[in-house]
């Protein structure tokens, strides 16, 4: 699967990379080595994040689903009960 960013991420991410460059580095990089060093954590480390998060979705998704019946659980036939309730409390 290939990882796509659009337009304005990529250009804010390379826009990172060179201010990264100006204060970490001892020369700036230019835009096109920017871009093509985005390119290269996109398309090699950029797979590992992505399984990383579909991990952590999945990870959730089962524990809400699990918990569907304490989430979801409504109690059956409760009018009588609750009636003979007030019924009692009226006394």
């Amino acid at each position: 699967m290939t990882i796509e960013i659009p337009k304005q991420v990529r250009t804010a991410g390379i826009a990172s990379i060179q201010r990264y460059f100006e204060e970490n580095m001892p020369e700036p990089i230019g835009e096109l080595p920017a871009g093509l060093l985005l390119n290269f954590f996109i398309e090699e480390i950029g797979p590992a994040i992505y399984n990383q998060a579909v991990a952590d979705a999945q990870a959730r998704m089962q524990l809400r689903v699990s918990d569907l019946n304490g989430e979801l659980f409504a109690d059956e036939f409760q009018y009588w009960p609750k009636f003979d309730a007030k019924q009692k409390n009226r006394r």
